[in-house]
């Protein structure tokens, strides 16, 4: 937990790859340790996927994402205030990446619509 808080607060202050290395860690212990198919685990994911974004790393945020979302909606299922952050946030490395393909922004806007629906019926409209 400490070296999770302490890699957040590096992130905040803007030393983004000691974050994501740090993020990276405590992702690698908690999958050792848990198991994909864990609560912790999948927090660890969703932080380090983040920071790869932050850092424009959206080849390798996508990737865990891809692996980590089938977990994550059966885990914490659908509904997930998690599994719609990193739905949203899959959606943003493929349409921020400078080589997004058409399909690629197709398959972002898809993904954000999606979101915004589940999100709107769980969390009420704004």
């Amino acid at each position: 937990i400490a070296q999770g808080n302490l890699a957040m607060t590096y992130e905040r202050l803007g030393r983004h790859e000691l974050a994501q290395q740090m993020k990276r860690d405590v992702y690698s212990g908690r999958l050792e340790l848990y198991g994909e198919e864990n609560d912790s685990t999948i927090r660890a994911a969703y932080s380090y996927a983040h920071s790869l974004s932050l850092l424009q790393r959206f080849d390798e945020a996508k990737s865990l994402l891809l692996e980590m979302t089938p977990s994550t909606r059966r885990i914490l299922g659908e509904n997930h205030d998690i599994t719609l952050a990193m739905r949203s946030s899959y959606a943003s490395a493929l349409f921020e990446h400078a080589d997004a393909t058409l399909n690629d922004i197709r398959e972002a806007v898809t993904t954000l619509e999606e979101t915004e629906r589940t999100a709107r019926r769980v969390l009420g409209g704004a």
